[in-house]
């Protein structure tokens, strides 16, 4: 059966997003444990706020409490030391298991589509409930929690975003994290995984299609990570994540239509399985590229990333991406709050919940403040 067989090549070849072994080449758990313990001791200092960095920079990680949280200012801040290697660049090597895997992926997405009309109006529901839950284990987990730790979270909570996040299909937590933080550390240079100066394709999706840049590896391997080493919940899913894709990204998805309401299981696979799956990814991947090319830049003109509105709806919140790359430390990822932000509009609720507490938040004066130093002159009131 090809949705079988498609689906045993896509799990088979999981780490189609990781486009080079760095980190993850090790035989054992307790030796990968090991190597990053010793590259914490030996780095950690790397990561914490220097005495030079600007007063203003230190006062602007408050909770919504008024707690200053400088923790987070050494990870999110542009290391403005790095300096990319004089001399050619290094050669690019095609991983040609990813490119086939993609290509058969949005090959199925695109058959997908001509689906939809088959398809009952339960299994389309059910599809975007599995689009919101896998977007959701991107935006509100991987990237604003475990990336940036912009709020705390209650274990039945992370528990949930980790399940949306094997749903999205997108590499683990750690390593989707650990990479975040090395683009938000060394934005648009080599150190970046997916440099949007190297063009919209790259950025987009040929990221994945080649080897990392040596100084994306060797970057990674400098940053603090011990508190997702600590985190049981972003442990328990990477040792388990092969299975836990396996389930939550294309069995249940193709199951539930299929037990509960009599759907075919050509259409179950096809549509809430492999079309949702391929179109939360480009959602995501819309943020490594549009977001850093088209728009205005209204916080700070020095920097790519840019105000998408576009990207705003498609990936639930995360197109204000100049507002983000200058405040990454903010929950809301933006001075809106809840508008056109549907991940904002769920951590508040589970705040409301009592699920989640001690959201970040940059005050309206520092945000007017960069506005008038930094911004372009594009920025609108609300």
């Amino acid at each position: 059966m090809l949705a079988a067989a498609l689906t045993t090549t896509l799990f088979l070849g999981y780490c189609n997003f990781r486009s080079d072994t760095d980190f993850d080449s090790f035989p054992s758990p307790s030796q990968k444990y090991s190597f990053y313990l010793s590259l914490l001791e030996h780095h950690s200092s790397e990561a914490d706020m220097t005495v030079s960095e600007p007063f203003e920079k230190q006062q602007q990680h408050k909770s919504v409490n008024g707690d200053v949280c400088s923790e987070a200012a050494g990870e999110d801040a542009f290391d403005h030391t790095y300096k990319e290697k004089e001399g050619p660049k290094p050669s690019k090597i095609l991983v040609w298991r990813n490119i086939i895997l993609m290509t058969l992926l949005h090959l199925g997405a695109v058959y997908g589509l001509f689906l939809i009309p088959s398809a009952s109006p339960s299994t389309l529901l059910w599809s975007m409930t599995c689009f919101l839950i896998s977007a959701l284990g991107i935006t509100a987990g991987a990237h604003r929690l475990w990336s940036h730790r912009t709020y705390k979270a209650s274990l039945p909570l992370r528990i949930f975003l980790a399940v949306g996040n094997s749903m999205a299909f997108q590499n683990d937590i750690f390593e989707w994290a650990r990479d975040h933080r090395v683009h938000h550390k060394y934005s648009e240079t080599d150190a970046d995984p997916h440099n949007a100066r190297r063009g919209f394709f790259f950025s987009h999706i040929g990221w994945l299609l080649v080897r990392k840049h040596p100084d994306v590896i060797e970057k990674g391997g400098k940053l603090e990570l011990s508190d997702l080493l600590s985190d049981k919940v972003v442990m328990f899913q990477r040792r388990h994540y092969k299975l836990s894709v396996l389930l939550m990204c294309f069995f249940i998805p193709m199951f539930v239509p299929w037990y509960f309401w009599g759907e075919s299981l050509w259409v179950a696979y096809f549509v809430p399985a492999l079309l949702r799956y391929t179109l939360v990814l480009n959602a995501t991947w819309l943020v490594n590229s549009a977001a850093h090319m088209w728009g205005n830049r209204p916080y700070d003109q020095n920097i790519n990333p840019r105000e998408n509105r576009f990207v705003t709806l498609s990936a639930i919140g995360e197109g204000f991406h100049n507002y983000h790359h200058t405040f990454p430390y903010d929950y809301a990822t933006s001075e809106y709050g809840c508008k056109l932000n549907l991940t904002t509009c769920f951590i508040d609720f589970m705040c409301f919940l009592g699920l989640a507490k001690d959201r970040k938040r940059v005050s309206r004066e520092v945000v007017l403040s960069r506005i008038q130093r930094t911004g372009e002159g594009s920025h609108r009131s609300g």
